[in-house]
């Protein structure tokens, strides 16, 4: 019996695993999502669903975007009927069962929440701007069966160290005193069976339901929860392996890049990175860079032909 359960279980390690590429998005950041949009269609192998997530006010004009593998779908709609937007507000949302809820934690939230409606195995999470500027097949994000887990050496940074300590208090892990490991970055891999679990983890730990338990959190990352849960519960059984290597060319200052430092930047793009990341904090405008950016996808695919 117990070789039959090892058979079994070896026969869904290996089995092939679809993806579904998920990005949050607001209406300040339309056109960036545009252009993600854009490159995942010209650059993305095999073809992958795209799930777009924003406020139900900014649905009509994200619905420009829709299409056979591009999906929207409402932050209402994820969210149980007790939270609720407060009216003319742009951060705030009222829950009736907790204190009011900060928009930063509905947006991770959101991101932990979308298991319960997208059934594919493997969530990939890519922020509105990003942009994929090379040929990037999924298939690469998977090492004999186990789904890439991003996870960098320990380093200290604010929002890591609070991210760490609420997904410690929520899980009920002791906090160590060494810097924590980093979860944080851009195009992060889960696994759909991993987010249930955790779901089911936190609700055994707190009495309650998961959503009115990461309600109830000042503090809160989605990524580092997610990343300590598997590490810390699941280990060897989380059908993950490990790499600290970026794969997104990264530009994370809250100040714009001048013309020239724009073209530099898009000219040192490493070889091993397949997609872009400029904040949208930086306060740079999609048209400042389209056309370099489209200049160096348009390259790269000369290159692989």
């Amino acid at each position: 019996m117990l070789h039959d359960q090892k058979a079994i279980n070896k026969s869904d390690f290996m089995k092939t695993l679809d993806f579904a590429i998920i990005t949050p998005s607001y209406a300040p950041d339309f056109k960036r999502c545009q252009l993600l949009s854009w490159s995942i269609k010209e650059f993305v192998s095999p073809s992958v669903n795209h799930y777009i997530i924003v406020d139900r006010r900014d649905l009509p004009l994200f619905s420009q975007l829709e299409g056979p593998n591009t999906k929207i779908l409402t932050v209402e709609s994820l969210l149980p009927w007790w939270i609720q937007r407060i009216p003319f507000s742009k951060n705030g949302w009222l829950s009736l069962k907790t204190l009011p809820i900060r928009n930063w934690i509905i947006q991770q939230m959101v991101k932990i929440a979308v298991a319960q409606y997208i059934e594919t195995d493997v969530l990939i999470f890519v922020d509105s701007d990003t942009t994929f500027v090379r040929p990037f097949n999924l298939q690469s994000l998977i090492r004999d069966g186990k789904v890439r887990l991003f996870k960098e050496p320990p380093y200290d940074i604010e929002t890591n160290l609070n991210g760490h300590k609420t997904a410690n208090h929520l899980l009920s892990i002791p906090n160590l005193n060494s810097p924590p490991f980093g979860y944080i970055g851009n195009i992060i891999t889960w696994r759909r069976d991993n987010v249930l679990k955790l779901y089911k983890k936190l609700e055994s730990i707190s009495g309650k339901s998961w959503i009115e338990t990461l309600a109830s959190s000042w503090h809160l990352s989605e990524y580092v929860l997610y990343g300590v849960f598997v590490d810390h519960f699941l280990n060897q059984e989380s059908g993950h392996y490990h790499d600290a290597e970026k794969i997104s060319y990264e530009y994370w200052l809250h100040q714009p890049m001048s013309d020239e430092q724009l073209e530099n930047f898009f000219a040192e793009i490493p070889s091993q990175h397949v997609a872009v990341m400029i904040s949208s904090k930086a306060g740079i405008s999609v048209e400042q860079y389209q056309s370099l950016l489209k200049g160096v996808s348009k390259a790269n695919t000369a290159l692989c032909k």
